[in-house]
């Protein structure tokens, strides 16, 4: 039975907009009495779009699709923007403007993985300026076409005093689809609030190499988990269903980036995607991208820098046209990656030049050249002399005034200054951030030592070079508050134990993430570091080792000056040192990794009492690890990807075909951590899958019941995951696949069952002609709480 893969059916009335534009340019300025049609916020969207397309000039047209970052300069007298040079210098009108909270912008991307507070406007600086452009758009343009304006939302606004949640990949361990809608609807109201209708979040990209320095970026390594997460921050940014009309404390999404980013040759950032052709592709890399648009429509998409069979992304008109567009029915807007359409002669050298590369992106319908819009500027000049045909341009112009007509933008652009100080990091913002970071916490190991009772220990060591700083990880600014690890022990142990701290090593020179150049701090002064973190713990009655990554040595490497990405997965800067030291000491110990990748840290796995993942948690991280560590909350995150022992097994994923994980010679094959591992400081007793029905059609729908129990002493969360392997298919399929999981709460001794419908896109398979269908054969149906912890059954499709 065919599923429908191709979705000839379902294409948007919006994909008229292509339509709309061949017919635009016959429409005369006067073919209205009064105000135009597209200043009528009642009319349809398409009969907007066609009027105001009607109107336009070319030069009018090719604004819309370029955009200003660095360019700011040319519009501002100093910090403040100026109209008058805005009119000097854009005079047919500003598209697209990049970041408005970034004082000045900046070159390439780098600016935009973070930097301190000084580079930021405040909230009310940034309202101000959104304002001043837009009343300039409304009053000074000819048509009074208002500015679209995107921000950066990875895990919390990025800009100053904004809210900063967890890391992308810490929020994808909670497993918890609704606890990321929500965050994602406090980071929408946020930006909104500032004048801002577009983010470029979230990251859906499948992640399969942690040498990758952005893996901290995704949500892991699985198909399904990406794309439940990636359809749950959508619904959180931009609303529930199709938006035709964005509400006021919402703002629409750009998933990013399609697509093979995350496995990338030899993990560098852009380098190609090592992709086992188009079954792979459509198997585990689109599956993400196309069930957040079939199911939340997002309304933008980003493509990637790197290349797939030797056609970049940006480029791909087969990815961006016949997939994105046709089968899936997209008829939103493609935005670029900052930099990746001039990239297209650059690096990926497929084009001569600037115009040649903007030739390519827009044929393949790139529909707004980020961030400066460079090379779309050649576009006025290549229309007229016969080389870019009126109608892509009029394609990609109406997309863009599409969003904007549905942004609301031409009836209410501006910002509220107010608004934005009344909830911008208010107290519900800072309760869910703390509840984002207790739930994102993975318990790796525990011999007993967890969780500690507060009064035990009489003097606490809190060492390491995380304990004392809250990482954020990228793409964050700085928040109203944050609460490192040593804030927190000392809050939760105050008035009941001393609190001692050492900072045992420093991993790199500097901690300023913008920096392109990355210096390992001096293992001399490390040595005598470890020496005052051992003189600390051995007056110590418990040790607290806080290491890990630094924003600098894990990160979005986006040139060869700005490098990010790792050829070894373990500790850096003598931490390993510093954990042999304190754990010679015999005191109880517990190691807290604070970091961006997963932790492959061999000798702390195999020796340390008890490991607390904390991944990156956010503003409040400090005062959830406190609380786990003293029980007053249970760990019940789960891995989001497999954690290796070593770099040499990269590219690893459990999802693997049959023939992978052969073994290696002098090495252990197998994972250091499975996907889905996490424990609890309770028990779980889950029951082997049940099948309501043994046997079902093509067509069916099989329904699976799993007992779940706590039998232990403490209320505890449990995932509990469904994965399906293919015993007989028509071509070679994993060992096994995520399909179904849920996150479940359960009081001491209580017990419940997990039921879980499974229809036919659960047994679709790509088969050998390339066909998404579900085959006759036996399907066996695995449950538990890991990859590697699993039960069975049988079902038989006929």
């Amino acid at each position: 039975m065919s599923v429908g893969h191709t979705r000839r059916g379902a294409l948007r009335q919006l994909a008229s907009v292509s339509a709309i534009a061949m017919i635009a340019p016959t429409l005369p300025a006067s073919a209205q009495a009064g105000p135009p049609l597209y200043r009528n916020p009642n009319a349809p969207v398409p009969d907007r779009v066609a009027d105001l397309l009607g109107r336009m000039t070319l030069e009018e047209k090719v604004a819309q699709l370029t955009a200003l970052w660095a360019g700011k300069a040319d519009i501002m007298d100093g910090l403040d923007f100026d109209p008058a040079r805005a009119s000097a210098s854009q005079p047919h009108g500003i598209g697209h403007l990049t970041r408005p909270s970034d004082k000045r912008g900046g070159p390439g991307v780098g600016a935009a993985a973070g930097g301190t507070a000084a580079r930021w406007r405040t909230p009310a600086e940034t309202v101000a300026f959104v304002n001043a452009v837009q009343r300039w758009a409304r009053e000074d343009t000819r048509l009074g076409i208002p500015v679209l304006f995107h921000e950066e939302s990875l895990h919390g606004y990025m800009a100053t005093e904004a809210t900063m949640f967890p890391q992308a990949i810490a929020l994808a361990g909670s497993f918890d689809p609704d606890l990321m809608r929500r965050v994602q609807a406090v980071i929408a109201r946020e930006v909104r609030a500032r004048g801002i209708p577009l983010v470029l979040s979230p990251v859906v990209d499948i992640a399969r190499d942690p040498r990758w320095g952005r893996i901290e970026e995704t949500f892991g390594e699985d198909p399904h988990l990406c794309a439940e997460m990636g359809v749950a921050a959508v619904e959180g940014l931009q609303g529930v269903g199709r938006i035709d009309r964005l509400a006021a404390d919402k703002v629409f999404a750009t998933l990013k980036h399609m697509t093979g980013h995350g496995q990338p040759q030899a993990g560098e950032n852009i380098a190609p995607a090592l992709i086992g052709g188009q079954r792979d592709l459509r198997e585990a890399f689109f599956p993400p991208f196309r069930e957040v648009i079939r199911r939340a429509h997002a309304a933008a998409v980003m493509p990637s820098y790197n290349e797939i069979d030797g056609m970049p992304s940006h480029a791909n008109r087969w990815l961006l046209g016949d997939v994105l567009r046709g089968e899936w029915g997209f008829d939103g807007l493609i935005v670029s990656d900052y930099g990746a359409v001039e990239e297209l002669e650059t690096i990926h050298g497929i084009a001569a030049d600037g115009p040649a590369a903007a030739r390519l992106a827009l044929a393949a319908g790139v529909d707004s050249n980020l961030p400066d819009g460079i090379a779309y500027r050649t576009l006025v000049q290549q229309v007229r002399a016969g080389r870019v045909p009126m109608a892509q341009i009029d394609a990609a112009v109406g997309r863009m005034l599409a969003l904007k007509f549905r942004a609301g933008l031409f009836e209410q652009p501006m910002g509220d200054a107010a608004l934005a100080a009344r909830l911008t990091g208010d107290v519900e913002a800072r309760a869910l951030a703390l509840e984002a970071a207790r739930r994102s916490i993975c318990l790796l190991k525990n011999d007993g030592t967890l969780p500690l009772r507060a009064g035990a220990h009489s003097r606490v060591a809190v060492i390491g070079p995380n304990a004392a700083v809250t990482r954020l990880g990228g793409y964050s600014s700085v928040p109203k508050v944050e609460t490192s690890l040593l804030d927190g022990v000392r809050a939760r142990l105050n008035g009941v134990a001393e609190v001692v701290h050492a900072q045992g090593v420093f991993i790199t020179t500097s901690e300023d993430r913008s920096a392109d150049e990355v210096e390992l701090a001096d293992p001399v002064r490390n040595r005598r570091l470890i020496e005052e973190a051992v003189a600390v713990a051995r007056d110590s009655d418990l040790i607290l080792l806080a290491i890990g990554d630094t924003e600098q040595t894990s990160r979005e490497g986006f040139a060869r000056n700005h490098l990010g990405d790792r050829a070894t997965l373990g500790l850096l800067a003598q931490q390993d040192d510093l954990f042999d030291a304190l754990a010679g000491l015999g005191k109880p110990l517990v190691v807290l990794a604070i970091n961006g990748r997963p932790p492959s840290w061999v000798n702390i796995a195999d020796r340390a009492p008890a490991i607390l993942e904390c991944w990156y948690l956010g503003q409040e991280g400090g005062t959830a690890m406190a609380e786990a560590l003293f029980g007053d909350i249970n760990p019940g995150a789960k891995l989001p990807v497999t954690v290796l022992r070593e770099a040499g097994q990269a590219p690893f994923f459990y999802n693997h075909k049959p023939s992978a994980r052969r073994g290696y010679l002098f090495s252990d094959g197998s994972p250091l951590f499975p996907f889905g591992h996490g424990l609890s400081y309770t028990r779980f007793d889950l029951g082997a899958p049940t099948l309501a029905a043994a046997r079902i059609g093509r067509d069916g729908t099989a329904e699976v019941s799993v007992p779940v129990a706590n039998v232990g002493r403490r209320a505890g969360d449990e995932v509990v995951q469904l994965y399906i392997r293919h015993r007989t298919a028509s071509v070679t399929q994993p060992v096994m696949t995520l399909k179904a999981f849920q996150r479940v709460t359960l009081a001491p001794g209580e017990r419940r069952t997990v039921r879980f419908r499974l229809g036919p896109e659960t047994f679709a398979i790509w088969n050998d002609a390339m066909q998404e269908v579900v085959e006759p054969g036996t399907v066996e149906i695995m449950t538990g709480n890991s990859s590697a912890a699993l039960q069975s059954t049988e079902l038989a499709i006929a």
